[in-house]
């Protein structure tokens, strides 16, 4: 059940939109994907105006829109989220933009106005375009404009003649191609503090990795003293090809003749999978020259199981099916507990396929913010390594599932010989990706702590299954029945 109250205060000197109804921002909320708070009791109980695009029309108002949870944290979920609305406003219907209506106000300055998700509008977006190129301008690379502050980097002059363009398909924010030019991410859901998407691109950019998109620029605000970043702006890799996609098409040429092995198979996916291994590699040394990174003492290793048995048991209680792995999942943290100091780094924080690009000269990583379901205080601490690796191990487990479940073959020889060619891909694409990254065998140190993070890792992917893809809870599932199982 949704409820909406009528915005009751302003956020950090923001000024509190009362003309704006909160009920069209919760239906509003409902009809997109990248909100975060579907399947959970919630009211919309804040709406506030923290900024004005400089320039117009249109009239461009940035929104924050404050979610509170009728279950407070959950799982290790906020209680009160907030998420950005860009609008754009005309005084009277934009037919080309019914796809993106918002709502209609009556406005104290400009009369009756209609709402439009700004992402959606190219007149809109060129505001923000041409903002970014005034800060690039500036002697300190940055442009203030009612409240908003846009941030440059030197060494990429923008196209301000490239029109915009809405990706699909995203799910936690969005993003905006400008021609072949640039790439605009804007955070949907935001938190006061450093985005670590930012900085850590801010960093591998200066430090000249090959192994992301280089960022040109981002957008934020200040309250209560402390910076909410709003966007970023990198660079266009006009050549890529999303990783995930890649391996998706990998599964289908090996499924299309059953009778061939995976490693015989012509869309073979080993080389590739060696390659990222190596480019994950490479953007955790440069991370950790550029990084704090620490040695903890080993009651971090008390700590980190302790943490994982917490979401465990948070996990089992959305997630029923769980219940009869609990024990075996515990042995596996349990390990971890009995090891010794923990090097802990800057790391990704949420990796897999759907997180990399595949370009005509290599790999690239991308969205360095980490978990989004994670308060950013915590996305921001260092960790291990391996979570990431693990990250992309079961990743790789996942693709030849989900092209397995899309041919709705369930029964009979076929589905046995599906099944063993499925663990063939994930079996051999995991193992060229992990010796590529750690250089040979890893150590019963290492094999210990990786074996937990896919623990970890696979307990959080059912509950993200359960709550937006009911229907798929069974690939979790199916890797959580093998852990420490004989």
């Amino acid at each position: 059940m949704v409820h909406a109250h009528p915005g009751r205060r302003s956020r950090g000197g923001t000024a509190a939109v009362s003309h704006l109804d909160p009920q069209v921002f919760a239906t509003y909320l409902e009809r997109t994907r990248w909100f975060g708070g579907k399947g959970r009791a919630y009211d919309v109980t804040d709406v506030s105006t923290i900024g004005t695009l400089p320039g117009e029309p249109p009239l461009v108002v940035v929104h924050l829109v404050e979610v509170t949870y009728a279950d407070g944290s959950d799982g290790g979920e906020a209680g009160v989220e907030l998420y950005q609305v860009p609008l754009a406003f005309y005084e009277h219907p934009e037919q080309r933009l019914d796809h993106a209506f918002v709502g209609w106000w009556e406005d104290p300055d400009h009369g009756w106005v209609h709402a439009y998700d700004a992402l959606h509008d190219r007149e809109a977006m060129a505001l923000w375009q041409r903002a970014f190129d005034d800060a690039a301008e500036s002697p300190d690379g940055t442009m203030s404009s009612d409240g908003l502050v846009f941030h440059r980097l030197p060494g990429h002059d923008l196209d301000l003649d490239a029109q915009s363009s809405l990706f699909s398909g995203e799910q936690s924010n969005s993003s905006v191609r400008y021609g072949e030019d640039a790439l605009m991410k804007v955070f949907r859901k935001v938190t006061p503090g450093r985005n670590p998407d930012i900085s850590v691109h801010e960093v591998l950019t200066e430090a000249g990795s090959t192994h992301v998109a280089h960022l040109y620029g981002w957008l934020e605000t200040v309250q209560d003293g402390e910076p909410v970043q709003l966007a970023m702006l990198q660079q266009f890799l006009r050549t890529a090809t999303d990783g995930w996609e890649l391996a998706l098409a990998s599964v289908r040429s090996l499924y299309a003749d059953l009778d061939v092995h995976a490693h015989d198979s012509g869309g073979d996916f080993a080389g590739e999978a060696s390659r990222l291994g190596e480019a994950l590699r490479e953007v955790h040394e440069t991370l950790h020259e550029h990084f704090p990174a620490e040695r903890r003492p080993a009651s971090a290793a008390r700590e980190l199981a302790d943490a994982m048995v917490g979401r465990l048991e948070a996990a089992a209680a959305v997630v029923p099916e769980l219940a009869e792995h609990t024990g075996r999942l515990r042995g596996a943290y349990d390990a971890v507990a009995g090891l010794g100091d923990l090097d802990v780094q800057q790391v990704h924080g949420d990796l897999h396929l759907g997180q990399t690009l595949r370009t005509s000269i290599g790999w690239k990583i991308v969205d360095f913010e980490g978990e989004p379901a994670k308060p950013l205080a915590e996305r921001q601490l260092p960790d291990s390594p391996w979570r990431d690796v693990a990250g992309m191990l079961r990743s790789f487990d996942y693709a030849p599932r989900v092209v397995q479940r899309s041919l709705g073959i369930e029964d009979g020889p076929d589905a046995e010989l599906l099944e063993q060619r499925a663990q063939e891909w994930a079996e051999r694409n995991k193992n060229h990706f992990l010796t590529a990254y750690a250089g040979g065998g890893l150590s019963a140190e290492q094999q210990t702590l990786l074996d937990a993070y896919v623990a970890d890792k696979a307990v959080y992917e059912t509950v993200y299954e359960t709550r937006n893809r009911p229907s798929w809870v069974g690939i979790p599932l199916q890797a959580v029945a093998k852990i420490g199982a004989p």
